[in-house]
């Protein structure tokens, strides 16, 4: 049985561990035959000293350079697609095709292109020239980003290949990726590709580091270390919210994503026209990925009648005839179980569902409950625990104005979404409850379900606390993600040739967009 390496100061080396780990075939429930080191302090102080260092000789690379590995990493995984495929699948239970192969694949080969597209331009940087003070200003690295990812999108998030990874590169920093324990396997494909790609464009090899798991204590430290610059993580509250303390305490920037029950909203118009391609609808996103995506609908929100009882009745059918897909671990198979517990005490009532099992692995029964507006309004922070898998909560309320309440009850969620008639007969409705969903969530839709992040410049993958960290930042859309990782570089009257390019009189590409005097332009500084 062999320990794998991890990749510190751009070399495999094993790694000075407290122990080992193993990672579960989730469909079989048996562990995978490789070990992976449980680092201690010892490589994780050796990955920020190297990092550092990284970050140092980053500041002089051209974004040019930085632009070419990231599109030669892009190429290195395509060219090993099926090994990507094969591990993931592995590891993760994830279908090959069209989930791993033809859906995330191409979608982290994306993201990796348009980063690398956003560093070559320079736009993303903001920089703001004031001729007449001679005062100008631009984000610059913030040093080595520590990036924890998922354990549902091990491509597309993942701590070597995702997007936190994509925007901390093309904005010049240094990752040491921590891999997610579910897919350890597949994270190691990534770094070793990336180390690769690093030595071909001549740029620091420790630029792109991965150790595989830490204890909590070192964890914690690696966060709050001086040498780390800024932090992404995708996961679980309860441990981000750890995180998040001990970086708020010594001023890190942390940007987290972590629990959404993404609120769909159906108006009784939506239900009148269209009943039953909305039931297909929402039984199709939510049982989509046996339910493991962060913007799964995990909250419904319809008011009371004839057309809302005949639409429970077809989505509880829809739910009992669909397969029970494999969830990715047993923990998320027992962090499912308990919340789904967690609900029922508090008073909902499963309509379909509610018991381990009926699936290949680790499994849970599709489950959808239902919960009246009154008893939704008494325990509301109960009712928004996250079932994170293939189950969904359905709140009837008993008029517009409970549902009202309701949407003032809620925590911020990455999504959220209403159903309204096309022909107008829910504007009033839709008018009154829109405002107070708008401040709880990042991204508002109309008339289709939010499980799909479309990789887009005006894509807000973000929201208010407890979705996300902090509301003003996106954790995909480039070039807006890449500001997170970005620290305000201000000028005063240095001389021209010792400025960064994009802020010297000539702009640096002809295309890089620059706030000149209060106008954006393209051109060169005006002599005077």
């Amino acid at each position: 049985m062999a320990t794998q390496p991890v990749l510190i100061s751009g070399r495999w080396r094993a790694g000075r561990a407290t122990g080992v780990f193993r990672a579960d075939n989730p469909r079989t429930k048996e562990p995978l035959p490789d070990e992976y080191p449980i680092s201690s302090w010892t490589d994780c102080t050796e990955a920020l000293d190297s990092a550092v260092d990284a970050a140092e000789t980053l500041r002089s690379v051209a974004p040019e350079r930085i632009a070419l590995f990231l599109e030669r990493f892009a190429e290195r995984i395509e060219a090993n697609k099926e090994a990507f495929v094969e591990m993931a699948h592995a590891e993760t239970g994830l279908p090959k095709s069209p989930r791993l192969a033809d859906g995330e694949l191409p979608r982290t080969t994306n993201q990796l292109r348009q980063a690398a597209a956003a560093a070559r331009e320079g736009s993303w940087a903001l920089p703001t020239i004031d001729s007449a003070a001679n005062i100008r200003s631009i984000l610059g690295p913030i040093g080595p980003v520590c990036v924890f990812g998922p354990n549902n999108f091990p491509f597309a998030f993942g701590s070597c290949s995702g997007g936190d990874f994509a925007a901390a590169i093309a904005a010049g920093c240094p990752v040491i990726g921590k891999a997610n324990s579910s897919h350890p396997g597949t994270t190691r494909l990534f770094a070793v590709e990336a180390l690769q790609a690093l030595g071909e464009y001549g740029l620091p090899l420790s630029t792109v580091q991965l150790i595989y798991r830490t204890s909590h204590v070192d964890g914690e430290r690696l966060v709050s270390d001086p040498r780390t610059g800024a932090i992404g993580y995708t996961g679980s509250r309860h441990a981000g919210l750890k995180l998040k303390a001990v970086a708020d305490e010594v001023g890190k920037p942390i940007y987290l994503e972590l629990s959404s029950v993404n609120p769909v909203v159906i108006l009784p118009g939506a239900l009148k026209e269209r009943r039953d391609a909305i039931v297909q609808e929402f039984t199709s996103s939510c049982l989509m990925g046996t339910g493991q995506f962060c913007t799964n609908p995990g909250l419904l929100v319809l008011i009371d009648g004839p057309e809302t009882n005949d639409f429970l009745t077809k989505a509880a059918a829809g739910f009992q005839a669909a397969p029970v897909g494999t969830l990715l671990s047993r923990g998320v198979e027992s962090s499912l179980a308990e919340s789904i517990r967690k609900l029922v005490a508090a008073g909902a009532k499963p309509l379909v569902g509610n018991q381990l099992g009926g699936g290949a692995g680790y499994s849970f029964a599709n489950t959808l409950l239902r919960v009246d507006g009154r008893k939704f309004l008494d325990q509301a922070e109960a009712f928004q625990t996250e079932a994170f898998g293939n189950a969904s909560l359905v709140v009837v309320a008993d008029h517009v104005e409970q549902a009202a309440m309701i949407l003032q009850r809620l925590e911020g969620n990455l999504t959220g979404c209403v159903y309204s008639d096309t022909r107008g007969e829910d504007d009033e409705i839709y008018e009154r409850l829109v405002p107070i969903l708008r401040q709880r969530v990042g991204r508002l839709l109309n008339d289709k379900m939010p499980t799909g992040v479309a990789v887009s410049a005006a894509m807000n993958h973000g929201g208010p606390f407890p979705a996300t960290g902090h509301p003003g930042f996106t954790a995909v859309g480039i070039p807006a993600s890449i500001r997170r990782f970005g620290a305000l570089h201000c000028y005063d009257g240095v001389r021209a040739h010792r400025l960064p390019t994009a802020l010297q009189d000539r702009n640096p590409t002809g295309q890089t967009w620059r706030l000149i005097d209060g106008q954006w332009s393209q051109a060169d500084v005006a002599k005077k």
